[in-house]
């Protein structure tokens, strides 16, 4: 949707004045956690984390898993080791084992507890419960999902590369400063002042400290929901937005075309806008002939805007309601499944930033008629992987003839762990493009939002002359569809890829920390040396080979690891440490 909702941080280098102070306010913050730069380059610990079967915290996921291997009989490495698990089956466990000990149950053996003290005086020995290359109870991507919110343990899991054999090493913890260099934790001291006023005021007094935390999470992370919710809609009550997003002529052209020039499809159908903004959307079903349009707007200075226009513009069938459409019936007298169709412009960044989807899916649930159409009705992300000029390099290279290069360095380096939503030149494209995950709306689940996906990106065809092109990462953008399924008339693609016009969802790019060295089949003849190390320019790699997940984290935010190896023409593979990107 808007692009002025986001996060400065997300936002590419700019000239103008403004976007510099954003930039070093920025810098200013992740500053903020360094407490001297002396020879070792030290830096502040981490946020607590939190121990997995009580309520002691720790500087350090070290502390924590040898407090939990001494006292809870958990051999965190040593599951992680005898399981098999790679980075993803390591990070769900945590996941699984906070869900299960919230249950009061054993994470490994299933066991109930009638009481907190029971389940912390049972020994969680694990060894013999599961077998390697089995199925486990955390293999779902649900438990991709962070348990507890900005959980700075889940940020502390790496893993090194594979061996030889294909073997999984053991998870590790990086150093501070890698993680540091990974993870943007902004909302952890707000967190943390939320549950220090909570405990303040003796929640849960009477039951003991392992209830007292379960109930502050719970009222701590609803608290910052209501928040994000209120700052949320509360940046779409700027005009300036609106603006943008109704100057966007890709995302306009489409949804007009598919309202409009489907008109068996809207002519007397009862329509559902989820999310309308200025009502523009709702105007077009109108239009269409729509019998009865019900408008849902959670900004109450967009719902009183959205009533005025649809009176201005004598669409007498149009009502807007203000709420969200999880609670439409407190502010609407509704029946559930009533509504023919359902339209929502509810595309973020990457997709699936803002998290406004879970909402058509809520609504898709509670109030589409049986066989009932959703617009758009199908999405799809791609990737592809970009080269030098997908960077901020080429810049400050040269800049009225002097080299800058050390700023381009330093922003290469930041863009490395903050996502840059930014339009790329196609030029700039060297790999072909892969579908990564594709979703179809009638049919997806809530949960089907978070989900990890394995692409190669192999060079294109104009990259395989006798030279070397270096991948500098994965940019990321994405389809929705008004397919022939609901459009028969007249099908739609609303398109942000780099190859089409411009919109202001941009695309999405993922920056590597080091660029890869890439060559072709026809290309090999450059090689000199296949004893080098792979990636680099006497050793280039036939193809990359990229798992990527995307996964809900804090209310109304994304989290996307990028885990990337390089394979070679002899069977020779390189893995890149894994990267954490928060957006």
């Amino acid at each position: 949707m808007a692009s002025e909702a986001m996060d400065p941080k997300i936002a590419r280098e700019s000239d103008s004045e403004g976007e510099e102070e954003e930039e070093e306010e920025v810098e200013e913050g992740w500053d903020d956690w360094r407490a001297g730069e002396g020879e070792d380059d030290e830096w502040a610990p981490l946020a607590s984390v939190v121990c997995l079967f009580c309520t002691e915290k720790f500087d350090s996921s070290e502390l924590l898993f040898e407090h939990c291997r001494l006292k809870h009989c958990f051999d965190f490495y040593g599951v992680v080791k005898n399981l098999g698990l790679d980075f993803y089956g390591s990070l769900k466990l945590v996941n699984y084992i906070r869900s299960q000990v919230s249950q009061n149950k054993c994470w490994s053996c299933d066991q109930a507890f009638k009481c907190d003290q029971d389940m912390l005086n049972h020994l969680h020995i694990s060894n013999t419960c599961f077998k390697k290359d089995t199925k486990f109870p955390w293999d779902d991507d649900f438990y991709l999902k962070p348990y507890l919110e900005d959980d700075p343990l889940l940020h502390s899991l790496s893993m090194d590369d594979e061996d030889d054999d294909g073997d999984v090493a053991d998870v590790k913890s990086v150093d501070r400063k890698e993680i540091m260099n990974q993870v943007n934790a902004p909302n952890l001291e707000k967190l943390e002042d939320q549950i220090g006023k909570l405990m303040e005021n003796g929640v849960g007094e009477d039951k003991g400290k392992e209830n007292n935390l379960k109930v502050v999470r719970h009222g701590a992370a609803a608290r910052e929901r209501k928040d994000v919710d209120e700052d949320y809609f509360g940046s779409y009550s700027s005009f300036g937005i609106h603006r943008e997003m109704l100057s966007d002529k890709v995302r306009m052209n489409a949804y007009r075309d598919a309202l409009l020039n489907n008109r068996s499809l809207l002519n007397g159908a009862v329509v559902l806008d989820v999310g309308c903004g200025t009502g523009i959307l709702s105007l077009f079903a109108a239009q269409a002939g729509a019998s009865k349009v019900v408008s849902v707007e959670a900004s109450k200075k967009m719902a009183t805007v959205a009533t005025q226009i649809a009176k201005d513009n004598g669409s007498e069938v149009i009502t807007v309601v203000h709420s969200m459409v999880e609670d439409i019936e407190k502010n609407l007298q509704i029946e559930p499944k009533s509504f023919d169709i359902l339209v929502s412009e509810w595309m973020g960044y990457c997709l699936l930033y803002e998290s406004m989807l879970s909402s058509v899916l809520y609504a898709r649930d509670r109030y589409l008629k049986p066989g009932g159409a959703i617009l758009p009705d199908t999405a799809t992300i791609f990737g592809a992987g970009f080269g030098k000029g997908g960077t901020s390099m080429p810049f400050w290279e040269d800049v009225y003839g002097f080299n800058m290069s050390s700023i381009g360095k330093e922003l290469v380096q930041d863009a490395a762990r903050i996502p840059i939503v930014d339009t790329i030149d196609p030029r700039d494209i060297i790999t072909d493009s892969v579908v990564l995950h594709s979703f179809d709306l009638m049919t997806m689940q809530q949960d089907d939002m978070d989900f990890t996906s394995t692409i190669e990106l192999h060079l294109k065809p104009s990259q395989t002359m006798d030279h070397i092109s270096w991948c500098h990462g994965l940019v990321l953008w994405f389809d929705t569809d008004f397919t022939a399924r609901f459009c028969k008339e007249n099908p739609t693609v609303l398109s942000t890829s780099p190859f089409g016009p411009k919109t202001h969802w941009a695309q999405t790019i993922l920056t590597f920390r080091e660029p890869i060295a890439m060559c072709s089949e026809n290309g090999r003849s450059v090689i000199s040396s296949l004893s080098k190390e792979i990636g680099t320019e006497e050793c280039p790699v036939a193809r990359v080979r990229i798992r990527v997940s995307i996964a809900r984290a804090s209310h109304r935010s994304i989290v996307v690891s990028l885990e990337a190896t390089g394979l070679g023409f002899d069977g020779k593979k390189k893995n890149w440490p894994v990267q954490i990107f928060n957006l």
